[in-house]
């Protein structure tokens, strides 16, 4: 076989994602932005999510996790707060802005996919994404925990 392998094939697609995003944020005014944010940024669940499962989830160092996460509370994405299932750990929750930042995301990210879908056919698009479900299910510990289920 030639060419690149499925990994990178993947790892193409979801780059051309996150750039699109990206661009659709700062075109908003969200120029403060980062990739590395918005990979951490989109595993905050509904509800808050503490730092150590941020930063397990987004295979970083807590450091790291920390790191990005007080950028994102500089610029008003997130905010830390009290666990209120334990009141000795913090939570990173999104905050007013990170939730509007949230929405133009999610817009950007649904005209990639109906770019997609135009190109690939229906049929072929609900596939692919049935086949991405099945593969998370051996490659995602943190499936589960998915803040966008």
């Amino acid at each position: 076989m030639s060419g690149p392998g499925v990994g990178v094939l993947m790892f193409v697609a979801h780059r051309a994602i996150e750039q699109r995003i990206l661009v659709a944020l700062r075109e908003a005014g969200f120029d403060d932005a980062t990739m590395a944010q918005g990979r951490l940024f989109a595993r905050i669940g509904e509800d808050g999510t503490r730092l150590t499962d941020l930063a397990e989830m987004a295979q970083v160092t807590k450091q790291t996790a920390s790191f990005l996460v007080d950028q994102l509370e500089r610029g008003g994405y997130v905010e830390r707060v009290a666990d209120p299932r334990d009141a000795r750990a913090r939570l990173v929750r999104i905050a007013p802005r990170g939730r509007q930042a949230q929405a133009l995301a999610a817009v950007a990210e649904r005209e990639v996919y109906a770019e997609w879908e135009a190109h690939l056919g229906a049929r072929d698009m609900a596939r692919l994404r049935t086949l991405m479900e099945r593969l998370r299910e051996v490659t995602d510990p943190w499936a589960a925990l998915d803040p966008t289920d």
